[in-house]
């Protein structure tokens, strides 16, 4: 379950190197339509049937681009800030399947996006790529919880191939994804979401971005039953070379790391907020940043 934020902004990135060298990102604009990093605690923790709204804040921000061989590639002048309010409406519904609680998944992203490279910038706002996810989740005892959906992107953000700033990707693109979570108000919190991406063509330049592979995690201590305190960040490595019209694209997969420090607080009252703030290392190409997220869940 996720949303085409963040990286979306990050995959901009080649455009603005496109102005003035060779493309060193990988897939089409470095970018990928999941948000890597975005989920946090209890991300594998699905609630009792029901609906839930929750609300998603990033804030990105990149001033550094990386080739193939970790070398720095940067445009002069470049300078990438996205800033996104992300909507997600969340149905657990009364229906079993396979011995857990089918669910339904509907994220709708309103990002607003800068980019600056070689004398050129570019501003938008509006509708990123919407993300509709059927899954199911199981609770193996109070401590282990475990969801299995499956990930729809749909290519509703505007998108034109000529311009330095886009906000959609253009392509559809699903995949699996699992998320674990296990949680303990007195000790050791740790969630894990992993997902991998089968990327479609964008028929605007007919480019096909490779397959990925990524995995948010958290890894925490409870302080109280309401506070607890850690870790998080992301994985992923880009599986498969891109296409270009058909043609293999080789040398230039895509990859990265990120760490920072989360925290989550839940209320007694039902309702939880998680914050994290993320830095980028061992990037290969692809922009290299920092990013601010926050997440509330509420029940409705």
């Amino acid at each position: 379950m996720s949303f085409s934020i963040g990286r979306t902004a990050a995959g901009l990135a080649a455009l603005a190197v496109a102005l003035c060298a060779r493309p060193a990102v990988a897939t089409e604009g470095g970018g990928s339509v999941y948000p890597f990093g975005a989920e946090n605690y209890l991300t594998g923790a699905l609630p009792p049937p029901g609906f839930y709204a929750l609300f998603y804040g990033e804030a990105y921000f990149a001033r550094k681009l990386v080739g193939n061989d970790g070398q720095d590639v940067t445009p002069p002048g470049f300078r990438l800030n996205a800033n996104a309010l992300v909507s997600r409406l969340v149905w657990v519904t009364p229906q079993k399947v396979l011995g857990g609680d089918f669910l339904l998944s509907l994220i709708v992203p309103m990002v607003n996006l800068h980019v600056e490279a070689a004398g050129r910038s570019q501003t938008k706002t509006g509708l990123g790529d919407i993300t509709l996810s059927p899954g199911i989740g199981w609770h193996f005892g109070p401590n282990l919880h475990v969801i299995g959906a499956f990930d729809f992107f749909a290519p509703t953000g505007s998108y034109n191939k000529n311009d330095l700033a886009n906000i959609g990707r253009n392509y559809w693109a699903f995949g699996p994804v699992y998320a674990a979570s296990w949680v303990d108000p007195h000790g050791i919190n740790a969630d894990v979401k992993l997902g991998y991406l089968f990327n479609q063509i964008n028929h605007a330049t007919g480019y096909t971005s490779g397959n990925e592979l990524y995995a948010d995690y958290s890894l925490g201590w409870a302080a109280t039953p309401q506070w607890v305190l850690g870790v998080g960040g992301y994985v992923t490595v880009q599986t498969t070379d891109d296409k270009d019209d058909r043609q293999t694209v080789s040398g230039n997969r895509h990859r990265a790391f990120a760490i920072g420090p989360s925290i989550k607080y839940a209320s007694s009252k039902g309702w939880f907020v998680t914050a994290k703030w993320q830095h980028e290392m061992a990037v290969r190409n692809g922009a290299q940043g920092h990013a601010f997220w926050i997440r509330a869940v509420f029940p409705l």
